[in-house]
């Protein structure tokens, strides 16, 4: 399962990006909100990252990509409402931002969530069913998006490693390991070790074998 993905973007649609990692391209639909998002963080540091979900279907898998934890929470919740799929969800994310959408939620504003794109009564209706009083919206817990710096006491966006050891962490978590265990090799890893040498101790270490 792939939990985020970072590269540089290659290619942009009103509702995608093509997201270059490591040579490997990844087609991944976002909401206008991180698209946005994406926009400022491309010019700012070059590298960005998305957090993940995969939609898999008989005839097809989709990635869909979020520039915060807390939209892919939300996108999560969404799926939940009985006649919500992914392509509709992303619709209702790109009509407000999260915090409006919480409050409308808990509002219980029909209105105003009927005037979200592809939401009517019905289905707002269900969402106000479904999802008051149950999203956890924690923004404060949420790490900042910086283009490689942070105030002191901010925890980082990216894991804790840099150069060859982040690309090979990058690596073994787009492999379909889990986060956790991939930093406690990555860890072991020497500071100056080439990726594909990193990349195939990492394997051994998590998967023993080559």
């Amino acid at each position: 399962m792939i939990g985020y993905l970072r590269g540089q973007i290659k290619e942009r649609s009103e509702e995608a990006i093509t997201l270059d990692v490591q040579g490997v391209g990844y087609e991944l639909h976002c909401s206008t909100n991180t698209l946005d998002d994406l926009f400022e963080l491309e010019n700012a540091a070059g590298d960005v990252q998305l957090w993940v979900q995969t939609h898999v279907r008989e005839d097809a898998i989709t990635l869909f990509g979020f520039s915060t934890s807390l939209e892919k929470r939300m996108f999560l919740s969404l799926l939940k409402v009985n006649g919500v799929g992914p392509k509709m969800a992303l619709k209702i994310l790109s009509g407000a931002r999260l915090e409006q959408l919480s409050n409308m939620i808990e509002a219980g504003d029909v209105k105003s969530l009927s005037n979200l794109p592809k939401v009517g009564k019905k289905t707002a209706e269900q969402l106000i069913l479904a999802l008051k009083g149950k999203l956890v919206l924690a923004p404060e817990s949420e790490p900042k998006k910086t283009s490689g710096k942070r105030a002191a006491g901010q925890q980082p966006a990216l894991p804790r490693f840099t150069g060859a050891r982040a690309d090979v962490l990058s690596a073994l978590v787009n492999l379909g390991f889990r986060l956790q265990d991939a930093e406690r090799v990555v860890a072991d890893l020497p500071e100056d070790i080439e990726i594909q040498q990193g990349v195939r101790q990492g394997l051994q270490a998590l998967s023993g074998s080559f």
